[in-house]
């Protein structure tokens, strides 16, 4: 096992003699002096607006069309579905294929079931099952881009910058969570949802050109992962072999199972709860993209990361949401939005930086992947199940369960993290990467 280089701290010289730290500034937003990650991330930027539209457009055509809390779930599960039966196989692929083209074939296959929806909404064609079925074409997509696209980054910055760019892509992806749902929510009542699949459809272009003008000599490429059997089952011994990244993963799915169904939730508290329609649920899915915006910009300056952070995020995520579940009216549930968006998106990154520092390059793909799986995979099985918590009870007791597991799950592990902690407090060489506290120890 390779050891972990975490980030130095980025110094600047003063006065003579003296040394000082870059200014918070200098150090959020240093990967975009690379030039094919600034191209990169720009294009993502100019995109992801108009995906956010289509996902807030998508849950509401679906309430629309059904009236049930339990179409809602499935909607979101069909889409997660292919994930969860193939996202480690994803993974393999992404670590035999040129990771650029990968992303260019999907962001392609994208645009494309996204202009299909708009016709068929923008017609009055559409019906349930057409939502259905391109919901699981997107899914099957999903499959190779998000793998590829997490991986990506380390083909464009080096790695004393994964924390930053990652967390670069978080701050612009919750950008467009704060514009995107609210635009969508005016579309939506002045229009209906079929211009917003149609916007969403023409954003792919950017990301497409920005692929496209990127330098293929500049990117930092590992040599493909050879053809054998067994890859995918080498990954999941990978992970269970070490006890950071078996906790990582444990919190991270407990979070994605219970925590982080907003789709479903969140569209039954504006209607329910708090007595709106598609605009409120566009401001409430707002303001918890500019608590997301917030956390990535936080988490962008961020020089260390460890498991033992990933813990304390969980708790907060935790108390975040049975706090909402509990708001009485819409400001203190905006307020709430944002404090759960700052605590959802830093959890999220420090998982996703937590696995791609903390293995081999020849496994990132693969790695990646079991993330996805597990992250994107459990919504198939906590969709529907939220939803059916919501219709059965309500929206309320949707989101206490939702803060209640990954609480329970945190507290589950504290006694994992602090012998790990005791073990990496003792001198000699351990087992594993990086300790709880986030310090770089041999391997």
């Amino acid at each position: 096992m390779s050891s972990v280089r975490w980030l130095p701290t980025p110094r600047r010289r003063g006065a003579p003699g003296t040394e000082c730290r870059q200014p918070w500034r200098e150090r959020a937003f240093r990967s975009l002096r690379v030039p094919n990650y600034r191209i990169f991330f720009t294009g993502h930027a100019i995109s992801v607006s108009g995906t956010w539209m289509q996902r807030v457009a998508q849950d509401w055509l679906v309430l629309e069309l059904s009236d049930s809390a339990l179409a809602l779930g499935v909607a979101t599960a069909l889409q997660a579905v292919p994930t969860l039966l193939l996202g480690v196989w994803g993974g393999v692929l992404v670590d035999r294929l040129d990771r650029r083209r990968t992303i260019m074939g999907t962001q392609a296959a994208s645009a494309l079931l996204a202009a299909v929806l708009a016709v068929l909404t923008l017609t009055g064609t559409v019906e349930l099952w057409m939502v259905f079925a391109l919901a699981l074409g997107l899914g099957l997509v999903t499959v190779l881009d998000g793998p590829a696209r997490q991986a990506f980054v380390t083909e464009m910055v080096g790695p004393d910058d994964y924390v930053n760019a990652q967390s670069l892509n978080s701050t612009i992806h919750n950008l467009g969570r704060l514009v995107g749902p609210a635009a969508a929510g005016l579309l939506i009542a002045w229009a209906g949802s079929g211009l917003a699949f149609a916007v969403n459809a023409a954003s792919f272009l950017a990301v497409l050109a920005g692929l496209w003008r990127i330098d293929p000599t500049r990117l930092r490429r590992s040599a493909p992962a050879p053809r054998r059997r067994g890859q995918a089952r080498e990954s999941l011994r990978y992970v269970w072999d070490r006890p950071d990244l078996r906790a990582c993963m444990l919190l991270v799915a407990v979070v994605a199972l219970f925590g982080q169904n907003f789709r479903v939730v969140l569209p039954l508290f504006a209607r329910d709860v708090l007595g709106g329609g598609a605009e409120t649920y566009g401001w409430l899915t707002s303001a918890l993209g500019a608590g997301a915006v917030i956390g990535a910009l936080g988490s962008a300056a961020r020089e260390r990361v460890s498991t033992w952070s990933l813990l304390l995020w969980t708790g907060g995520f935790a108390v975040a949401s049975m706090l909402l579940a509990g708001a009485p009216g819409l400001a203190v549930a905006l307020g709430l939005l944002v404090g759960l968006g700052v605590t959802n998106i830093c959890f999220n990154t420090l998982a996703r930086v937590l696995l791609q520092l903390g293995v081999d390059a020849s496994m990132q793909g693969r790695v990646i992947a079991l993330h996805a799986t597990v992250f994107l995979g459990s919504t198939p099985i906590g969709g529907p199940l939220l939803g059916w918590i919501c219709e059965h009870f309500s929206a309320r007791a949707g989101l206490f369960v939702s803060g209640a597991a990954p609480a329970v799950a945190a507290l589950a592990l504290l006694p994992t993290l602090r012998r790990m902690r005791r073990r990496a407090d003792q001198p000699g060489p351990v087992d594993r990467a990086v300790d709880p506290g986030g310090r770089t120890m041999p391997s």
